[in-house]
């Protein structure tokens, strides 16, 4: 199958030869694949197993054949993103430093936040119960080789909208821009949330880090809404400062 019509048919949008993400329904969070030669990169894992199982699906449907997802990518510990990392049994998981903990003490808040947003009691539990922490947690920077000449950059840029947020820049290559998945540092759907763990006076050194890492002219991800620009990520960089009363 062309690797175009495969994305679109899996019902993801390509942003490049070898990147593409979803939004997912309900809570309009953002999943982002990266498929290198060898192996493949999951950005975000669901809100729930049976989300992150249809995640796992859709991507062997992308990549074809035997091949399936290597490499999974958390960029921050809220229920939307994390709960259902357990379906994705045998994958290498990065996190930045500090998430495991907060995600083997947390679980009960990350249940019950998830219930109060809408995710059924029952596998809410089930998700919490069996969440799996990363396995590789990155203080800095983490280069991950996908093979084919597809490597990933994984930077540890916060704390800002949690206390552990990861960006995943993929780099251009045959004339494909730079594209910069940033979690919920960046929001294009609604206001930024600032929830009890955020770090309100960190944030905006964190979208610095993320124009950055990407340039000028990259395309930015949110972890909620349509595909940004470094222009958008400046102007909610500026909204937060005056927000927060930061410079």
């Amino acid at each position: 199958m062309d690797v175009a019509l495969a994305w679109d048919e899996a019902g993801w949008e390509r942003l490049a030869p070898h990147v593409g993400r979803r939004r997912l329904p309900v809570w309009d969070c953002t999943a982002g694949l990266v498929v290198g030669g060898d192996s493949a990169l999951m950005i975000e894992a669901g809100a729930t197993l049976r989300e992150g199982a249809q995640l796992r699906t859709q991507a062997r449907g992308i990549l074809g054949g035997a091949r399936r997802v290597t490499h999974l990518a958390l960029t921050h510990p809220h229920f939307d993103h994390v709960l259902g990392a357990a379906a994705f049994a045998g994958v290498e998981v990065y996190g930045a430093v500090g998430i495991d903990t907060l995600l083997t003490k947390g679980r009960d808040e990350l249940r019950a936040s998830a219930v109060r947003h809408g995710v059924a009691a029952d596998a809410a539990a089930e998700a919490a119960d069996l969440l799996v922490r990363p396995h590789h947690l990155v203080c800095g920077e983490w280069t991950l080789d996908l093979g084919g000449g597809v490597q990933v950059l994984l930077a540890n840029v916060g704390p800002g909208h949690s206390g552990h947020d990861l960006a995943v820049l993929v780099p251009g290559t045959d004339g494909s821009p730079e594209i910069v998945f940033c979690g919920d540092l960046v929001e294009e759907s609604d206001e930024p949330q600032a929830g009890a763990d955020a770090v309100p006076k960190r944030w905006p050194a964190a979208l610095d880090r993320l124009l950055s890492l990407g340039g000028e002219d990259a395309l930015y991800v949110p972890g909620h809404g349509a595909v940004v620009d470094a222009a958008f990520v400046r102007a909610q960089r500026a909204t937060l400062a005056a927000r927060f009363g930061v410079s």
